[in-house]
């Protein structure tokens, strides 16, 4: 007679396994409690008190520079909720400071002393520029931390180094990350922008060595340059630097949000023209060849009775009342006619002439286009417009492929300065027949 023992075998494994079952699911809400543990304390972490004095406290004082290192080694490793959590508790603890004298200054100057490094207060500022409408009481602070930084990266301060393919693979990668104006394709693409005909130049500061806060791209040219896919092509022939006549400025990228209204930008220019002049006497002109990146949003917004005032070509301006064509109508017209290369010329002229108007148009005493704005503020003039200029994917949805041409002429900038100061934007003669 045999004897089934698969019941009581099976049954012992299953007690087994639910036994198992229990102390795993026992491990596993401990460790959860155990995470939430953590996550509370990480959340309650300063306490208001350690919060306060991080503000109030002399620079001296050991406790509160020492919940300001770990406070500031916290946010550099944290993710975004993270970081945001802690500008929230600072925000808090601002709020309460009545009165608040240089509280405010007196904390970015102990969380500098303690993390060593511009790096943290850059990046601070960064994401309070991010955060200032979603965590109240930010943009208090951020306002303070601006002005510290604008006495901290002062332009007699700053470095200016140039960049070319021997500099080392950490900043050539950087200028890719960072490039803002044309995208860099390859590392055959860089090396053609910092290659022996060409250059690049960067501001640096002492205290953040490695990382450039703005450069700028120069190609030299026997003329003033009108296409930038031919200006960036790596296989055309290179031009002697020594023998050219023009300095083309073709891109010039901030690299860090933080500085963002620290105006430097004008210096840079500045120094490169000097630097220039210095290695190639035979240079006699200085131009950029720009993009005009709100031009396409800002033509979008233009209703039909707008565009009859805008367009001065006698056959558009009746098109436009015929057939009521919005802004974002003549648009589309623009890009087709670009996409197919058959812009009649009068088509053409009116784009041109859409663009002239943009980059005069003025609110609050400045160009509403950004880059505009940057080089006109610095003395420069629009000298040309430019059809096809840029016919990449950006150049054609941002401006329907229309780049500018803004020239530095060294003698006029001050007078240009002043003519924008009255309202008047100054124009080249190739501007003239707009």
């Amino acid at each position: 007679m045999s004897v089934d023992q698969s019941q009581p075998i099976n049954s012992a494994v299953q007690d087994a396994v639910e036994s198992s079952k229990g102390s795993q699911l026992s491990a596993a809400a401990e460790g959860i409690i155990s995470r939430l543990n953590r996550w509370l304390d990480r959340d309650r972490w300063p306490s208001a008190p350690d919060t306060a004095a991080m503000f109030t406290a002399p620079l001296t004082d050991v406790a509160a520079n020492r919940v300001a290192k770990a406070w500031a080694e916290r946010y550099m490793a944290g993710d975004d909720d993270q970081r945001r959590r802690l500008l929230a508790g600072l925000a808090q603890a601002s709020a309460l400071l009545e009165p608040r004298n240089d509280y405010g200054l007196r904390l970015f100057r102990r969380l500098y002393a303690q993390a060593e490094s511009l790096a943290l207060t850059v990046t601070l500022r960064a994401d309070m520029l991010r955060w200032r409408n979603q965590v109240a009481g930010l943009g208090v602070m951020e306002g303070e931390l601006e002005t510290l930084l604008s006495s901290w990266f002062d332009v007699g301060m700053l470095e200016l180094r140039r960049i070319s393919w021997d500099s080392p693979a950490s900043l050539l990668e950087k200028l890719i990350k960072y490039e803002a104006v044309h995208e860099i394709s390859s590392w055959e693409d860089l090396r053609n922008r910092v290659a022996n005909h060409r250059r690049c130049y960067a501001f640096f500061h002492p205290r953040m060595p490695d990382e450039p806060l703005i450069f700028v791209e120069v190609a030299f040219a026997p003329d003033m340059a009108d296409n930038v896919q031919e200006l960036l092509d790596t296989a055309g022939p290179p031009d002697d630097p020594h023998k050219a006549r023009w300095a083309i400025f073709y891109s010039i990228s901030n690299t860090q949000p933080g500085l963002r209204g620290i105006s430097f930008g004008n210096f840079l220019l500045k120094r490169v023209v000097e630097e220039l002049v210095r290695e190639f006497p035979r240079l006699k002109s200085f131009a950029t060849l720009s993009p005009i990146p709100g031009f396409s949003a800002w033509l979008a917004r233009q209703d039909a009775a707008a565009m009859q005032s805008l367009i001065a070509d006698k056959a558009h301006k009746q098109l436009t009342a015929a057939e009521q064509l919005s802004g974002q109508q003549w648009l589309e017209r623009f890009q087709d006619a670009v996409a197919n290369s058959d812009a009649a010329e009068s088509l053409r002229k009116t784009a041109l002439r859409l663009v002239a108007k943009y980059l005069t148009s003025m609110k609050n005493g400045q160009p509403i286009d950004p880059v505009a704005r940057f080089h006109l503020g610095n003395g420069a003039r629009i000298e040309r417009l430019n059809w096809l200029a840029d016919t990449s994917a950006k150049g054609v949805s941002q401006s329907c492929s229309i780049m500018a041409n803004y020239v530095y002429d060294l003698d006029q900038l001050d007078d240009n300065r002043t003519q924008l100061a009255a309202g008047k934007v100054k124009m080249g003669r190739n501007m003239r027949w707009l």
